[in-house]
Formats: C-alpha cells, structure tokens, sequence
C-alpha cells in the first residue's frame, strides 16, 4: 500500500465519514432492529460475520434522508438492510440491468421484485430501475446522494463497461455525493490481465477508474479484510464462500479460510 493510500486509511478509521445529507445520523438500535429483521433471508444474515454492514455503511456515511442508489444489487442481500433503514426518510433505489440484456438479467430483477412485494412494510417505497451496461444512466444528474456498489466492478471490467459505468457514477451524484465500492481484492502490483477473469482488482485498478471518472479517494477501511484469503484458487473468488465453486472439494479448507479479502473504497464527487 503506498503511503497516501495508507495515510487515508488510518484516517478513514480514526474518523467515519459524515453524511452528505443534512440528516440525523442512523443510530445503533436502528442498524439492530434492520439487521434482526425477519424480512431477511436467513442465509443472507449468516453472511453478516463476513460483510460487517453496519460498519460497512457507517464508513460510507448512509444517512437517514439520503437518496441512494444500490448497482446492481444481485438477490438483495444490501437491499434487505438498506430500504428498510431509508425507507422513513430517504429514498433507496436498486439499479438492475435491463431484462433484455439476458436471461440472468430478467431473473434477478423479477426476484427483486418478488422480494419487495413480500415485505412492503420494508418495502414499499424501495424502486427498481433498469439501465443499458453498455451506455449506463442512473438517474436525472446530480439526483442520489450516495452511490454503493458491492462486489461488482470486477464484472465490468471483464466486460469492459467500467469506465461508462463510473462516468455514470459521477453524473448521477450531486456535487459532494459519496460512491461507496466493495470488491474482491487482488494483490497489490497484480496484472491486470492476468486476473480479470478471477474476481479479484488491485485497490489501484479500481481508485484509477474512480479518478479518471473525476472523483476524490476519501477514504478506504479495512473492515472488510480477510488476511486468510491467499487469492490463487483455479476457480477464482468463487472457490471461497458463499459460491463454494468447487463442491465438495476441499470445502473444509475454504470454509475455513472463510470469504474473499476486500477493499471498502469511499469517493466524493468533488463539490462546485
């Protein structure tokens, strides 16, 4: 890591972020009561040992009043904690990938769907909306507060829509607005081409996409870290939890190593 990067990190630790809204802050019983839900998936819950939420959404600065859109949001997993804790206040919106892009496509956005529709006390004001991966557009400019994305940049750049895809970032936050990135975390120095179709980007692959698309790194934690993961299976990130590509082949071993190793990113789109 080099040094500014490290200099952020310390203080992206010593000091979580404040929110873009002028809002009242969500407090510890509410992250409880929404992470305790019985809306959630059990299995999604069992995740939260490795994803660390909470911490995860605190370090990006979610705010009460906040308009935030979730990239393609996958089964809902951030969507179970996150609609319900805006949906008071604020606005959430999963943004999916147009049906007509594939089959993949149409199936997540109708189960998204369905999960909605089964919970509207959660729910009910959460919206769903499509765009084109390959001329992405989110939202009306400088509409969202914040942007989150969880363990998905990996998938644009081996489609090569990530440079579209971040410029769609900058365009949809107001100035001053957040992008939150999780993602799988290669080694640092890591071949580019040698590991696109692994799952895993170095930190400087994915704050060089972020940068060129006109945003500051603000911060970056280690809340998701996962010093076990040794980043060279032959079937990718995917060989860990919660994917187990493998079977039954040395599950032990991975289960114990437990899921991949990842960078938690925070930019800003620089205020006019």
């Amino acid at each position: 890591m080099n040094k500014t990067l490290a200099a952020l990190s310390l203080t992206a630790l010593l000091a979580p972020a404040m929110s873009h809204a002028a809002d009242t802050p969500i407090s510890a019983q509410q992250y409880a009561s929404v992470l305790a839900g019985s809306w959630r998936d059990p299995a999604n819950s069992a995740r939260d040992g490795y994803r660390h939420p909470q911490q995860t959404l605190e370090f990006f600065g979610l705010g009460a009043k906040q308009t935030v859109i979730e990239i393609t949001p996958g089964g809902g997993w951030y969507s179970e904690v996150l609609a319900p804790l805006l949906k008071d206040h604020g606005h959430y919106i999963a943004a999916v990938q147009a049906a007509s892009v594939s089959t993949y496509a149409r199936t997540s956005e109708e189960n998204l769907k369905k999960k909605f529709a089964a919970a509207p006390a959660q729910y009910a004001k959460a919206q769903v909306v499509e765009f084109d991966p390959k001329a992405p557009v989110f939202g009306k400019p400088a509409s969202a507060d914040a942007v989150l994305t969880f363990r998905n940049v990996h998938n644009w750049v081996e489609a090569g829509t990530a440079p579209a895809t971040f410029s769609a970032f900058y365009q949809v936050l107001k100035p001053g607005g957040v992008l939150g990135v999780e993602d799988h975390r290669a080694k640092d120095g890591a071949d580019l081409e040698a590991i696109k179709d692994s799952g895993y980007l170095t930190t400087a692959q994915v704050v060089k996409l972020a940068t060129d698309a006109g945003f500051k790194l603000a911060g970056q934690s280690e809340v998701n870290a996962n010093p076990k993961d040794t980043k060279d299976y032959a079937g990718g990130v995917w060989t860990l939890p919660p994917t187990l590509r493998l079977g039954e082949q040395d599950k032990a071993r991975y289960v114990a190593i437990g899921e991949s190793d990842r960078m938690t990113l925070r930019f800003v789109k620089p205020a006019k």
